[in-house]
């Protein structure tokens, strides 16, 4: 069996949180990231769907979203964020349905709080990944504007992300059972069948997909893409837009030039354009 050490994963396995997935709910453990989840914004003209952010497996929404969520509140949007699918005190980390009926809660909670008919939903590898269950399978379809995906897990990965004495490595097995949403996003799951047995999108939501050629999780990169007219999808590949960026896996919510192109796909009215060029750091 193949191994290989993801050391800046387990610090993140390591951060024990709560689920905060209502108002009323308060995450001493994991704070709301700086700009989110202020429960009186009111979406403006301009930008008229609530953001939420949806962090990857074993991530905190602090640890995901603490630069690019401040970001996005100084561009003008209402913000939010949430950890869900804790299981031993290791967020993102329970069975991938279960993650989808939280976040279609969380959802729920955003629209009342903001009046909004519509959310917009940006997600780091599961993240980017678990909402499409939640349209597909649980009706959120609705409820969605667009999905942006960063490093999605779209058609799993080649090898699963599992705890370790030495640290996290990915197990190119199928045999870990220590992380549910691990199993669910190998390639050759059950999980990942079901996701896909009724295609990579659903009418009515637009879809953008970022992805990352030095992506070590997410194997192959290209099987992030996804499927459908450029009417309803953008794939983009960060590379092609700023080919020094060397930006990997866990740290790309963390690119200046990802959020450009977030940013610029929260702007349409459809999936990104693909004919927009950033200013790349």
């Amino acid at each position: 069996m193949r191994r290989f050490r993801l050391t800046t994963l387990l610090s993140v396995a390591l951060l024990a949180v709560g689920l905060a997935a209502a108002p009323a709910q308060a995450d001493s453990v994991s704070p709301d990231p700086p700009g989110a989840n202020d429960w009186t914004c009111k979406p403006s003209a301009a930008h008229p769907y609530p953001v939420v952010l949806v962090p990857g497996t074993f991530e905190t929404m602090a640890k995901n979203w603490s630069l690019f969520s401040p970001v996005l509140k100084d561009q003008g949007y209402c913000v939010f964020s949430l950890n869900y699918g804790v299981v031993n005190g290791v967020p993102a980390s329970g069975p991938v349905r279960d993650s989808a009926a939280e976040l279609g809660d969380f959802v729920s909670s955003v629209l009342g709080a903001t009046g909004a008919k519509q959310v917009d939903l940006v997600g780091h590898s599961q993240g980017g990944m678990m909402p499409r269950y939640y349209m597909g399978f649980l009706g959120g379809a609705k409820y969605v504007h667009q999905l942006i995906g960063i490093a999605p897990s779209s058609h799993g990965t080649q090898g699963l992300i599992a705890p370790s004495p030495a640290g996290m490595i990915l197990d190119t097995t199928a045999t870990s059972t220590a992380c549910q949403a691990c199993a669910d996003q190998y390639a050759g799951s059950e999980f990942v069948a079901q996701l896909n047995s009724i295609g990579d999108t659903v009418p009515g939501p637009a879809y953008t997909v970022i992805s990352t050629r030095y992506d070590e999780v997410v194997t192959p990169y290209t099987s992030q893409a996804l499927a459908g007219s450029s009417k309803q999808v953008t794939n983009l590949v960060l590379q092609d837009y700023c080919p020094l960026d060397t930006i990997e896996h866990d740290q790309s919510p963390n690119d200046p030039n990802v959020w450009a192109l977030v940013s610029n796909a929260l702007l349409q009215g459809g999936p990104a354009d693909p004919a927009f060029r950033p200013v790349c750091v």
